[in-house]
C-alpha cells in the first residue's frame, strides 16, 4: 500500500503512527493509525516505531506500507530539559519561561539575578538538553545576564545556550561563549521594552534546537535512519496545532489530560475590558504543564487533592472497592467502574490545571476607594474547548467534563464561560498534525477539522 506521509508520536511509554494520503491535494485523509511501546530503554526507538508501522499495517489489512515521508513529534528520552536564568522574574524570567513552555520543553530550573552557588550545582544535576539566558530590556540591565553567561561558560557544558537578552550584550555573549563546546543562539529579546513580550523567536529557536540534538538522546541515535522530516517536541506540536485552528475558527484552548501530566494551551488576546485592568503582559499563545496532574503515573497525587471520602460519595462505592481501584490502576480502564474512576481523576486535573493557567481579578483598597485590577492569562473571550490525549478523547464523559470549567468559575476567575463550545480531536491525531502543519498548513487545517467534526 502508499501512502504519503506517516507521523510518529514517540511518547514516553507509546509510540503512535499516524497515516496520511492525498496530503498535496484539497482532500487530505486520514487512514489509520497503529501503536507499540517505546523502545528508549531498548537503545532504539526505531525498534518501536517499527512494530507501531507493522500494528498500522494490521489494521489496515495491508502486507506493506510504502510512504513519501516519515516525520515525528517527540517526548521520549524524557522530553526537553531546559533551564532558563533571567533578570526579575516577573518580567524576563517571566517572559523566557513562557518562550520555553510554548515551544514543548520541560523546565527543571528557573532563576532570577545573579546566580548563586547552588544554582550552578543546580544547573550540572540537571544536566539540561538547553540553557536559555535572558535579562534586561534592550538598552537597559546589563551586567546581570553577563555575569550569568561567565558562570554557565565556566561549566564548559557541551549544551547549546539561547541568549535572549538586552541586544547592547549580543557581541560580549559571543566571546564569552567564543572557546567552550557550546553552541550559541543569538535570538531578539524575550522582553525588550517594559510590557512587551516577543516571545515567538525564541520559541522557534528552541524547536530548532531540539530538532538537531534530540537525535542525540538515548534510544534516538538511530532515528534518522527512519524519520526523514522535522522531529518536533509533542507539546510544542499541539502548540503549533492550536495555533493554527485559532486562525481558522477563533479564540481558543486545548487541553491534554496525560498519564503522567496536564498540559493546557491558550491561544488568545483576552478581552479589551479585561486588557485595560492588567497589571502585567501577557502572550497570545500560552503554555502551563502541570507534572503533578497525570491520571496514571501521578494518580495519587490527583486522588488526594479529591480526597477518599468524596470519591466513594461521587462514585457510590465502599471504601474497599475504591482501595481496589487504587491498586490495580491501569494504564487504560477497561471496565465501567475503572472508566468512571478515571472521569473523577480527569475533571480534577481539568479544572485545576485551568484555575492554575487562567488569571484573576483583584480588588484593591486605596485612599480614592476600590479599584479591581486583573492578573494572569484572560479566558473570558474563549469560543472554543479543544479536548486532545487519551482522557478526552475516548472516556464517555468527555464533554461534560470540559463543560464542567465554566461552572467552576469561583467569581473572580477568568476562565471561559458557559457559552464556549466544546470540541473533541475524535482521532487523536492533533500533535501529528502540529509537525504536519510546519510543511503542509493547508492540509494540517482540513484533517483537524475533520477530527474536530467541524
Amino acid at each position: 500500500m502508499k501512502t504519503n506521509i506517516l507521523v510518529a508520536e514517540i511518547g514516553s511509554t507509546t509510540t503512535v503512527i499516524n497515516a496520511f494520503n492525498d496530503i498535496y491535494s484539497s482532500c487530505p485523509k486520514f487512514i489509520g493509525q497503529g501503536q507499540a511501546p517505546t523502545s528508549v530503554n531498548e537503545g532504539d526507538v526505531n525498534i518501536g516505531l517499527n512494530k507501531a508501522i507493522d500494528d498500522l499495517k494490521r489494521s489496515l489489512g495491508v502486507e506493506d506500507i510504502v510512504y513519501d515521508e516519515l516525520i515525528a513529534t517527540s517526548s521520549a528520552a524524557g522530553g526537553l530539559r531546559m533551564t532558563v536564568h533571567g533578570l526579575v522574574y516577573d518580567m524576563t524570567v517571566r517572559a523566557a519561561k513562557e518562550a520555553a513552555l510554548g515551544a514543548g520543553a520541560n523546565i527543571h530550573q528557573v532563576t532570577a539575578g545573579r546566580l548563586r552557588r547552588t544554582d550552578i550545582k543546580q544547573i550540572k544535576e540537571v544536566n539540561p538538553n538547553i540553557i536559555l539566558i535572558a535579562g534586561g530590556v534592550d538598552y537597559g540591565e546589563r551586567d546581570t545576564a553577563i555575569y550569568n553567561a561567565e558562570k554557565i561558560a565556566e561549566l564548559n557544558l557541551d549544551v547549546p545556550v539561547i541568549y535572549a537578552g538586552n541586544i547592547e550584550n549580543i557581541e560580549e555573549i559571543k566571546l564569552i561563549f567564543e572557546d567552550t563546546p557550546c553552541k550559541l543562539y543569538i535570538v531578539e529579546n524575550v522582553y525588550p521594552k517594559i510590557d512587551k513580550l516577543n516571545i515567538e523567536p525564541t520559541r522557534k529557536v528552541i524547536q530548532d534546537v531540539f530538532e538537531e540534538h534530540i537525535i542525540h538522546a538515548p534510544g534516538m541515535m538511530k532515528v534518522r535512519e527512519m524519520v526523514n522530516g522535522p522531529i518536533i517536541p509533542t507539546p510544542g506540536a499541539v502548540m503549533l496545532a492550536s495555533k493554527l485552528l485559532k486562525e481558522e475558527i477563533g479564540d481558543l484552548i486545548t487541553l491534554d489530560v496525560g498519564g503522567a501530566t496536564t498540559d493546557l494551551h491558550s491561544v488568545t488576546e483576552g478581552s479589551e475590558e479585561v486588557n485595560r485592568i492588567l497589571i502585567s503582559p501577557e502572550p497570545i499563545a500560552k503554555r502551563t504543564v502541570e507534572g503533578d496532574l497525570g491520571v496514571y503515573v501521578n494518580m495519587k497525587n490527583i486522588v488526594e487533592r479529591i480526597g477518599l471520602e468524596e470519591l466513594v460519595t461521587n462514585l457510590d462505592i465502599s471504601s474497599q472497592k475504591l482501595e481496589e481501584l487504587i491498586e490495580n490502576h491501569k494504564p487504560i480502564p477497561s471496565n465501567e467502574m475503572e472508566k468512571r474512576f478515571v472521569e473523577e481523576l480527569t475533571k480534577e486535573a481539568v479544572i485545576t490545571s485551568v484555575r492554575r493557567h487562567a488569571g484573576k481579578f483583584r480588588d484593591l483598597y486605596g485612599a480614592s476607594g476600590k479599584k479591581t485590577i486583573a492578573e494572569g492569562k484572560d479566558l473570558t473571550n474563549i469560543k472554543y474547548i479543544v479536548g486532545t490525549g487519551g482522557a478526552l478523547t475516548r472516556l464517555p464523559s468527555r464533554i461534560e467534563i470540559m463543560k464542567s470549567i465554566a461552572e467552576n468559575n469561583k467569581g473572580n476567575d477568568l476562565f471561559p464561560n458557559r457559552e464556549t463550545q466544546i470540541l473533541v480531536d475524535n482521532n487523536y491525531i492533533m500533535a501529528s498534525l502540529g509537525v504536519l502543519s510546519k510543511k503542509y498548513p493547508e492540509a494540517a487545517l482540513s484533517l483537524l477539522k475533520k477530527s474536530l467534526n467541524i
